[in-house]
């Protein structure tokens, strides 16, 4: 029995021992290239179900079971591994990067889909891209980065930078009716100002596939942003901050004193008359002499500081339990203004501050039910001087100032010219805006998502139920601070007959001084408010059955959107129904079918709603048995749709947006009638407003798209191509072929037809040398070319200038020849007499004279047709480099008022440096590029638009560059930081272009805008 129990007991140990043995733990650690951790990748030991996945530092801990060495490793986004940990207890796993990505999630419209079942035309990018740039503004990251999207950043005023983005172009009549729709976490909303540490990803749906389920709202493409969520692990807190120095691309460059005085005692003496200038002041003015009766101010100098600073900060917590995730965040920017504040009583410069914050919270109540909150908002404050007008006519007067205007600001003093020794060019610099005070416009933003998910399983497997509901407030405030200021003139003593002034000689100058400081006054116009809800309901459906994956939705979805820019008292909304069912066979066959049913209240009744059906596939040719073999393709996918989508938007002139088109006999109030002819005052008054239409309807795109998906050499070549075409019919559109004398605007129509052409490249290379050292390069050239098809228009005899069968904002105006010259030939009559150095046009009708009838197309309209970007990637252990290099070509501007005409409409405004040096003279007649110095010669040298004043507005520019370096030192742990990361950025560092005078996306017209910004830029992240 003894011997019995000693045998048992020798066994038991003997099992206890091969089980311990097969129980051996391993940890280890799972990162990225960078060496940065990877959050939640999956492991597991092959054959079993012995897994984990990784904590928020990228650690796991395992055990190891008997006979079984092989470790998985997955995470989303990069390429599956399997290690031998035979023998091994502390790992490292270096995640590469899947050029495929093949199960990566890309959110669509109302809902989601992995990258592989994708047919429609979608490009994405990702909040890593996104943070590399140090732009204030989320749209201006976009630049370069996604097929199929172009953005025109004209303006880089603090918090008034947002730029014009197109989907493929423009393919209606009106530039203000192309804005794509723009929807945070499937709501519509602005993401202009959003912090990207807040944001998970953007897509860009551009074809009908992708846009149908907007019905009514997606002819222009949709911008889908979608925020953060959080990931089951313990807190992780993440900080960033950084400062940067701003400065402008290009400031104009105007002429000093004496070369304005010379071009204008040029100009009367070639008009036959007296110099305006005399030689003393011309002295003066070569010599800087006498600075304050003769002054010669730069005013760019004057005015605009050389740097001004923007700092951004934020930080965000995420974590959570597998019943509770969160991820919240809470960002700051402050981006100062370049203006220089001389009035000391306020700041009168231009800043934006924003405070963003947001908390997304996850819930599971039950494995069946979860239940996701969203609350988001900010808090903008922007200041600007009070210049009784926006920032655009600000610019503007700042540019006409001439540079004997007045000396600036001298010990404190404003110094304005004394028209007595100067007649001409009375306005300085300081002018518009010194001394008058400050705008303070506060605007507080509230965001709040509640969207519950209820699985439906227990009915049937893959069933699902979705009810999702959202409210936005907005609400504004702005602060007038007027004021006043004196100025002073000078004088010299001997012409001050009515003042006396002690101790002074004749020829001294005296300062008189003009006005008083007011107080600073103070107003409000009134708060404004704005508010709008939204929900939605659906049923969703997806099942596998063997080979077959199938998958439906349907969904009803209604909003509401309260104090509208027109008809204020009357709430605008939409309602609508959408639908979608997709089909996949062993994921090499793709069907995708979506409609959209909604309608618009701007539309009668039985107009007002429409169906939007869109179909789509795509075939998957490497998943056939004959590409098996093959080592050419590691994937290749051919997709294409086809669909109708609408657009139901008409805005004015002055931007706003024009409502119920249907109604007749609207009526405005007149400025009145005067009655009698001893009357001051006028009698209110009405007037026919705008005619309605009973008929309109929306415009309807009809929507093409052809495309390639490809990857070779192992997944690191990657090649996406995009043919696609759109037809335009039913624009919404007021024609303005009737005549004036009618005394009533008439109504918008369905009348215009345009159609739009264009191919999309992406090429993307992914490679790595070797453990320590990867590198990347990406390609993506987009290019979009429309056409009129038919419009409403008065035609002349010759078809050159109709605008049917030109690119939407097709610039006109004569063919410039040369400058005329005696003797030169085949020159037809122009207006007026021409003299050696003006501007000579071609007779286009050769009917011998100039007149209206020889303007023609010219040029490019002012929107790029084609653009791209060039990415680069490199990385070397904790270094690292990026950069993105945009460019955009086929483009125009044609200048005007400061930028085409030489001391402006009236004879007394500013000179640019470029006008000067170019000028015609009988010297420079061989080289000259402007016409000669003439007052009489005005109106056939400058006021005639010509392709004299078209400019080739191409460009490429240094978008973004960022070296970074992820500290890995053991001393980074031990004070409990897990990652910590330096860095330096900069945006639109350097620029190549022909444009010159101006930043090349800036525009050259009658508005000039604040100038686009460079930033210099230096930060840090880290996470504990």
């Amino acid at each position: 029995m003894k011997k019995y129990f000693l045998n048992v007991l020798l066994i038991l140990l003997c099992v206890a021992n091969q089980a311990f043995s097969q129980d051996v733990a391993l940890q280890g650690k799972v990162v990225d290239k960078n060496g940065e951790p990877l959050i939640g990748a999956a492991l597991i030991f092959v054959g079993t179900t012995n897994g984990t996945i990784t904590n928020l530092d990228g650690v796991f801990n395992l055990k190891t079971p008997a006979n079984k060495t092989i470790l998985k490793c997955s995470f989303l986004g990069y390429k599956t591994q399997e290690i031998n940990v035979k023998g091994k207890k502390n790992l490292e796993i270096v995640m590469e990067e899947d050029a495929q990505g093949l199960d990566e999630i890309v959110v669509v419209g109302y809902g989601e889909q992995s990258k592989v079942s994708i047919t429609g035309a979608v490009s994405t990018v990702s909040t890593k891209d996104l943070v590399r740039s140090p732009a204030a503004n989320m749209a201006n990251m976009l630049a370069g980065t996604l097929s199929g999207v172009s953005t025109v950043q004209f303006s880089g005023q603090p918090g008034a930078d947002n730029p014009e983005i197109f989907v493929r172009g423009i393919s209606t009549l009106n530039q203000s009716n192309s804005t794509p729709l723009i929807l945070v976490d499937g709501v519509e909303r602005d993401f202009f100002n959003l912090d990207p540490n807040e944001v998970e990803s953007i897509s860009v749906l551009k074809d009908a596939s992708a846009t149908a389920v907007f019905g009514v709202r997606g002819a222009n493409g949709v911008i889908i942003v979608v925020t953060r969520r959080g990931v089951e692990g313990k807190a992780k807190v993440s900080v960033s901050s950084s400062v940067g120095v701003q400065q402008p691309t290009r400031l104009v460059d105007f002429a000093d004193s004496y070369e304005w005085a010379t071009y204008y005692n040029e100009a009367m003496k070639n008009d036959g008359k007296d110099p305006g200038f005399s030689a003393d002041a011309m002295e003066a003015f070569r010599t800087n002499s006498n600075p304050l009766v003769y002054p010669n101010t730069d005013w760019m100098e004057m005015l605009f500081k050389k740097n001004s600073i923007q700092s951004q900060h934020n930080v965000n917590v995420s974590g959570g339990t597998n019943r509770v995730k969160y991820f919240t965040s809470i960002g700051y920017l402050d981006q100062d203004g370049m203006f220089r504040n001389y009035d000391t009583r306020y700041n009168g410069n231009f800043y934006f501050k924003r405070l963003n914050f947001r908390t997304n919270i996850d819930v599971d109540f039950t494995k069946t039910t979860k239940l996701s909150i969203n609350l988001g908002g900010r808090n903008e404050e922007r200041n600007s001087p009070n210049s009784g007008s926006d920032a655009n006519q600000l610019f503007r007067s700042i540019y006409w100032a001439t540079p004997f205007s007045g000396a600036g600001i001298v010990d404190g003093k404003w110094i304005k010219k004394n028209s007595r020794y100067l007649s001409i060019g009375d306005n300085d610099g300081l002018t518009p805006y010194y001394g008058k005070g400050y705008l303070n416009n506060i605007k507080n933003t509230l965001n709040i998502d509640a969207d519950l998910q209820q699985n439906l399983d227990f009915i049937t497997k893959g069933l699902s139920f979705r009810i999702k509901g959202s409210y936005n407030s907005y609400h504004t405030l702005q602060k007038n601070r007027s004021a006043s200021i004196p100025y002073y003139v000078p004088w010299y003593k001997g012409d001050l007959t009515w003042l006396t002034v002690p101790d002074a000689e004749k020829n001294d100058v005296v300062l008189v001084k003009t006005g008083d400081e007011g107080t600073l006054g103070y107003s409000e116009p009134g708060p404004g408010k704005d508010r709008d809800w939204y929900t939605e309901a659906s049923v969703n459906y997806k099942k596998k059955f063997g080979n077959h994956d199938v998958s439906g939705m349907i969904l009803y979805n209604q909003s509401r959107a309260y104090y509208p820019s027109n008809f204020t008292d009357i709430p605008s909304g939409y309602v609508g129904l959408v639908g979608r069912a997709t089909y996949s066979y062993k994921s090499r066959y793709l069907f995708d079918f979506n409609v959209g049913y909604n309608g618009s209240e701007n539309f009668p009744k039985e107009n007002r709603f429409g169906v939007f059906p869109a179909v789509s596939g795509g075939w998957v040719i490497t998943q056939e048995k004959f590409m098996q073999n093959q080592h050419l393709f590691n994937f290749l996918k051919l997709r294409s749709s086809f669909g109708i989508v609408g657009n139901d938007k008409d805005y004015n002139s002055s931007g706003a947006l024009n409502r119920f088109l249907y109604l007749e006999g609207q009526y405005d109030t007149g400025t009145g009638y005067y009655f009698g002819t001893a009357t001051s005052s006028a009698k209110p008054g009405m007037l026919e407003s705008k005619l309605g239409n009973t008929v309109i309807t929306w415009e309807k795109a009809y929507k093409q798209n052809y495309g390639v998906d490809a990857y070779f050499l192992k997944n690191k070549l990657m090649v996406k191509l995009d043919y696609f075409y759109e037809f335009r019919d039913d624009i919404l559109t007021t024609p303005d072929v009737a005549p004036v004398y009618h005394g009533m605007s008439l109504p918008t129509l369905n009348l215009g037809q345009v159609s739009n052409r264009g191919f999309e490249v992406v090429l993307k290379w992914d490679d790595k040398v070797n453990r320590d050292f990867n590198y990347n390069i990406g390609l993506t050239l987009s290019y979009a070319r429309n056409k009129i098809e038919y419009r409403a228009e008065v035609k002349t005899p010759y078809e050159y200038q109709w605008r049917t069968g030109k690119p939407v904002g097709q610039q006109f105006g004569k063919k410039f020849v040369g400058f005329y010259y005696d003797g030169m030939p085949n020159v037809a009559t122009h207006p007026g007499t021409l003299y050696p150095g003006d501007c000579v046009y071609e007779d286009i009708n050769k009917d011998g004279v100039i007149d209206g009838l020889d303007d023609t197309a010219l040029g490019y309209p002012n929107y790029p047709l084609l653009n791209g970007g060039l990415q680069i990637g490199l990385s070397y252990k904790g270094i690292s480099l990026n950069a993105n290099l945009v460019g955009a070509t086929l483009t125009s501007r044609l200048l005007s008022e400061t930028f085409r005409i030489p001391l402006g409409d009236t004879f007394s405004r500013s000179l640019l440096q470029s006008q000067f040096d170019a000028r015609w003279t009988p010297e420079t007649a061989a080289t000259a590029t402007e016409p000669r110095p003439s007052l009489n010669s005005y109106a056939n040298n400058f006021r005639n638009a010509s392709d004299l004043w078209i400019r080739d507005a191409s460009y490429i520019r240094l978008k973004n560059i960022e070296v970074s370096y992820n500290i890995n030192a053991k001393f980074v742990k031990k004070i409990g930081i897990n990652s910590l990361r330096l860095y330096v950025n900069g945006y639109n560092l350097f620029t190549i272009d022909k444009l010159k005078i101006a930043d090349p996306e800036t525009r050259t017209s009658d508005r000039p805008t604040y100038p686009v910004m460079r930033i210099f830029n230096t930060g840090i992240n880290f996470s504990f």
